[in-house]
């Protein structure tokens, strides 16, 4: 999440009660978990396993619950609970905001149509010549581009499934407030019943020209390129990303934080555990080159033939 104009780092202080160390004079420009982090940007770290990890990223601001040396061109923000100030800061500036009726934006192109019953949130933006079915929602903060068709029933940019987890307190798993958004660019359909998480600090993105079948689950951070096809009941875990023409039938199921390749074609009912070149076709669980696996299930369905010649054999 990138703020309205930049913020000092004093202020950050303020509002987490985190202790400065290195440059107190910066400015923030936002506020991004490790993997999205970018250069002015805050991000926090609780456990030391991501220590390294943490000093050594994009962001120049980092929140953290140990005191150590500051890496050249970063500041420190000291806190017991790094967490909860990363938690202060997102309500500060991203609030809840409430909706007391079901069109909270009129920031529409000309020639979109809005069906009656969608709910649309604050500070969303709609294109030119859309058309956005019933029973459709679409929460806060989204961006929707031209020539975009959304059928019925689907969520544009529901929380992500992101949650700090620690075994040591009542409550194992809480919440991590999700501040990011959905990007939908030109010429995109999304099918009936579709959930499209909105990133955690950063943005889901839906490329240009792709088309999604109905019950698709795509999940926070993940990246969509342009031209992509996807059959029905495929879901998408977490910071994933998927090239250009990227072609994937139906109930494929892929792992967070993978890249599938440019053009890569992803058979019906596959299990993505891992990163696939592009122009190649996979099947199976795990999913590997077509070819490959057909050969093997083959074999497979020869064991019992040849467990009797052996046996027989004996």
């Amino acid at each position: 999440m990138k703020f309205t104009s930049p913020v000092s780092i004093e202020k950050i202080a303020n509002i987490t009660g985190a202790l400065l160390i290195g440059n107190t004079t910066g400015e923030a420009l936002g506020i991004n978990e490790l993997n999205k982090a970018e250069p002015g940007d805050i991000a926090f770290v609780d456990h030391p396993k991501y220590y390294n990890k943490a000093l050594n990223s994009k962001a120049t601001f980092i929140i953290i619950n140990k005191e150590t040396e500051v890496p050249a061109g970063k500041t420190l923000l000291i806190t017991e609970e790094p967490f909860e100030a990363y938690c202060k800061i997102t309500a500060h500036f991203r609030p809840f905001l409430k909706a007391d009726k079901m069109i909270n934006s009129d920031n529409f192109g000309p020639g979109s149509y809005i069906f009656p019953g969608v709910f649309i949130g604050h500070h969303v933006t709609i294109g030119s010549n859309c058309i956005i079915h019933p029973n459709v929602t679409i929460m806060d903060y989204c961006s929707i581009g031209n020539n975009v068709i959304i059928q019925a029933g689907t969520v544009i940019g529901s929380d992500a499934f992101y949650y700090n987890a620690k075994k040591d307190r009542e409550v194992w798993y809480k919440k991590m407030p999700s501040c990011g958004t959905v990007i939908i660019e030109d010429d995109v359909e999304i099918g009936a019943g579709c959930m499209i998480d909105k990133g955690v600090t950063h943005d889901t993105r839906i490329g240009k020209g792709t088309k999604l079948d109905n019950m698709m689950h795509i999940g926070h951070d993940t990246v969509l390129g342009n031209n992509c096809l996807m059959a029905a009941q495929s879901g998408i875990a977490g910071m994933t990303t998927l090239g250009t023409g990227v072609t994937v039938w139906g109930q494929v199921g892929f792992n967070k934080t993978i890249t599938i390749g440019d053009n890569a074609v992803i058979l019906g009912q596959s299990g993505v555990v891992g990163n696939l070149e592009g122009n190649k076709t996979y099947f199976g669980l795990p999913a590997e080159e077509a070819n490959i696996k057909r050969r093997e299930l083959v074999w497979v369905k020869r064991i019992p033939q040849l467990w009797e010649k052996v046996m027989g054999k004996k």
